[in-house]
């Protein structure tokens, strides 16, 4: 059971806090669940991102193995390039609201 404290304004300020945190914690969520897409070699290779960039997934057609090992490994970090910019667009996105209007903010 949650008690006041008898400030009327200090318990104003500490129900806020508590709303921001948890607000934080579900875009906390929201992120770790984003995954960036990129796509290279006219869509022969397509490569998926954690927010972290990590690569988690990898899809590579068949007639992508005719490219050539050196040209295969370059669509494959292009495509995890552009997968790693998605994510960080989709993340911008996600925390966008929370920042604007703050010294965070790159557009005040």
């Amino acid at each position: 059971m949650r008690h006041g404290t008898g400030d009327p304004e200090l318990d104003r300020l500490l129900a806020q806090f508590q709303k921001d945190v948890t607000e934080i914690e579900r875009l906390r969520d929201r992120i770790t669940e984003v995954r960036g897409r990129g796509e290279a070699a006219r869509g022969q290779v397509v490569a998926e991102v954690s927010p972290t960039g990590a690569l988690v997934g990898l899809t590579i057609e068949p007639r992508a193995m005719r490219l050539g090992s050196a040209e295969l490994a370059a669509a494959i970090l292009e495509a995890a390039a552009d997968a790693a910019t998605n994510a960080e667009a989709g993340i911008g996105e996600l925390v966008e609201p929370f920042i604007a209007g703050t010294v965070l903010d790159d557009d005040r």
